[in-house]
This record gives structure tokens, C-alpha cells and sequence, in this order.
């Protein structure tokens, strides 16, 4: 079964530890006396881990089955640069590499696409490097009224002359190419019903789902879209701030299900977030979290074989004050790649974990 995956970026590394909180271990309190999520505050998911209240809306989608929770997720030998990290995540490397394409276009190296309108993933933010290479065909469009009436116009233009030049023919077939794949997707976005439910549009992440909404009711045959959620890098005072991103988060995700469910589209689609890295496990001086090493990941769908993914990291043992990954994102990578494409690609692992949080 072919599905269509709905990344969600979190930007600025998402703290895992007060997101899925370890309520039930003494040394989480001890790490967290000024921030740790008290226990009446947290939604348990078992007898060690909940999710944190803000995160309620989401447990819709845990009771129904379809939300996994995959724990500890990271690399070895992990950078704490948000533009490196981010960078060994969208490429899917090694910490000691450095690649220029995206984990998504790696996996489809040689594969075979359908013509289609033309493109393969739409990417609503401003990160398309998941998505960069020569596999893949990606439009950005940060803004969809925009991309339409530009759409219009690149439609209307005419055919340049090449002069007998190979290089400027090349180019010209280029352009072609892709004003034709904006003037697809515009046709498709323009006859898409709306969303049954709107979405939040407090941040920018309401517009994005609601155009990815759009994107899978008017049967875009895309692989992947990519949307995004930034303010993450709670340094300082990160209580409120955190809060209130989870909270947006979550009410995004819940309204997103239901209206893909409304749509008779949930099975067709699988839902991960990610970030550049979790938090150091022991709060700072300024009531804020730096940068650190692994978090969890939430994967969603009509698909998705719900629970606990990995083993939750140990807080009794830090590696430089850190939690050490339990987890390597490439698996889960590897686990989209072939339950969600078919494809088998596992990222340079010598030893593939196999996870089978997606149903066959």
C-alpha cells in the first residue's frame, strides 16, 4: 500500500522530556524542580510515562489505536548546532558525513513515479532539504493564495525561443516543466473541497494543515508534505512558551485526524514530527532547557499500529548530561520508507532496527 506522508517539523528542538514525561521516575523531579510537568498535570499513557495536558487533544487518536509514540529517538555522536542536527536529520546521515540530499529523495533513487501533475512533495515552510534531489520533483508554497495567482501567470506565458542554444533549450524544458506541474496543482487546489473543520490559525501551522488538507481531498499524487511549528528552542522561561506550542500542536493534529477521517483519507496518510534534537535532561539557571540530544517522536494514521515504540532513556544514566538515544532516527526512517513506499532503504545502518509501527 502506497501512502502519503505528512512530516511535521518542529523547530528549534522540541523538549521530549516535558512532552512524553517520565511522571513515575524520582530522578525526573530531582532534574526539574522549577519546570518538571507535575503529576496531576500529566495525561498516563502507562505506569511510567504520560503525555503532558496540553497534549490532550491527541488522545482521541491513542484510544482509537492509531497514534505511536516512538521513545528515545536520536543518533550517535550527536551535534547540538540547530543547523547541523537539523541538516544530519533532512539527509539522513552520519554525524561524521555531510550529504546534500534529502532522506526522501534518497529513497526513491531509481524508483520509478507516476507522471501525475508533475510534482511529488509540497513543502509549506521554508525546509524543502527532506525532499532535495534529482528523484524528486518539490514545489514550495509557504503561502497558497499566492502560489495560485502566480500559478496564473506562469500558466499564461509563452514559449520562449531557444536560438539553436542546447543549454537555454535545457532550461526553457525546465521551466516548462515546471510552470506545468504549477498550473497542474493549481487546477487540483482550485476544485478541492475545504476542510470540514477549520483549523486554529493562531501560528502559521493552521494554514499549512489546511493546505495539506486541500492537497489530499483534490488526490495530489504526492509522496510527501512537509509543514512545520518553529519557537522550540526554549532557553529561558520555556514553562509558558512550551505550553502553549504543545497545546497549538496537539489541537492542530486532533483537528487535522478528524477532518482526514471526515475526508475517508486517514488510512491514506501517515503523520511524524520531528525535531533537530530533545533538551539537556537538567534544567538551566534561566528556567529554560539547552540543547541536547533525543526526544520522541509522534507517528499518526489511519494506519498506525498504535502504543510505545523503543525504550524511554534512562535519566540515572546521562552521557555528558544528556539522554542517550535508544532509538536511531534512520530506523524510523527506514520503517517509513517501506511500509508507507515500499521502498527498501535503510540509510547506511549496519545494524537496521526493524519497527513495525505501520500496519502491512
Amino acid at each position: 500500500m502506497s501512502r502519503i506522508l505528512l512530516l511535521v517539523e518542529l523547530k528549534g528542538g522540541n523538549d521530549g522530556l516535558n512532552t512524553l514525561v517520565p511522571y513515575a521516575d524520582p530522578r525526573y523531579r530531582e532534574l526539574r524542580a522549577g519546570i518538571g510537568v507535575s503529576r496531576e498535570r500529566v495525561v498516563q499513557l502507562d505506569e511510567k510515562v504520560g503525555l503532558h495536558e496540553k497534549l490532550l487533544p491527541l488522545m482521541d487518536s491513542w484510544r482509537a489505536g492509531d497514534l505511536a509514540i516512538v521513545q528515545g529517538v536520536g543518533y550517535p555522536y550527536p551535534n547540538r548546532s540547530h543547523f547541523r542536527s537539523i541538516e544530519i536529520w533532512d539527509t539522513a546521515s552520519a554525524a561524521s558525513q555531510t550529504l546534500s540530499e534529502g532522506w526522501i529523495a534518497q529513497t526513491f533513487r531509481g524508483a520509478r513515479l507516476g507522471k501525475g501533475i508533475g510534482v511529488d512533495c509540497i513543502v509549506a515552510d521554508t525546509n524543502a532539504l527532506p525532499s532535495t534531489g534529482p528523484s524528486l520533483r518539490t514545489i514550495v508554497m509557504q503561502d497558497a493564495e499566492n502560489f495560485l495567482r502566480q500559478a496564473n501567470g506562469v500558466a499564461a506565458e509563452s514559449a520562449m525561443n531557444d536560438g539553436g542554444n542546447p543549454a537555454l533549450r535545457h532550461l526553457l524544458a525546465v521551466r516548462q516543466e515546471i510552470n506545468a506541474a504549477a498550473a497542474g496543482l493549481r487546477d487540483r487546489l482550485r476544485d478541492a473541497p475545504a476542510p470540514a473543520e477549520a483549523y486554529p490559525q493562531e501560528l502559521l501551522l493552521g494554514r499549512q494543515l489546511d493546505l495539506a488538507t486541500r492537497v489530499l481531498s483534490a488526490s495530489v499524487p504526492v509522496v510527501a508534505i512537509k509543514v512545520a511549528l518553529g519557537g522550540f528552542d526554549t532557553h529561558a522561561n520555556q514553562t509558558p512558551t512550551h505550553e502553549r506550542l504543545l497545546g497549538f500542536l496537539a489541537s492542530n493534529l486532533a483537528v487535522l485526524r478528524r477532518n482526514l477521517i471526515a475526508a475517508n483519507l486517514w488510512k491514506d496518510v501517515v503523520v511524524m514530527t520531528y525535531s533537530e534534537f530533545g533538551r539537556r535532561a537538567k534544567q538551566n539557571a534561566s528556567g529554560g532547557t539547552d540543547h541536547g540530544t533525543s526526544a520522541p517522536q509522534f507517528v499518526m494514521g489511519g494506519g498506525v499500529k498504535g502504543g510505545l515504540y523503543g525504550a524511554y532513556p534512562s535519566l540515572s544514566d546521562l552521557q555528558d548530561g544528556d539522554l542517550r538515544h535508544t532509538v536511531d532516527f534512520r530506523n524510523v526512517f527506514a520503517t517509513l520508507a517501506r511500509d508507507c513506499w515500499g521502498q527498501s532503504y535503510d540509510f547506511g545502518l549496519r545494524q537496521p532496527q526493524r519497527l513495525d509501527f505501520l500496519a502491512q
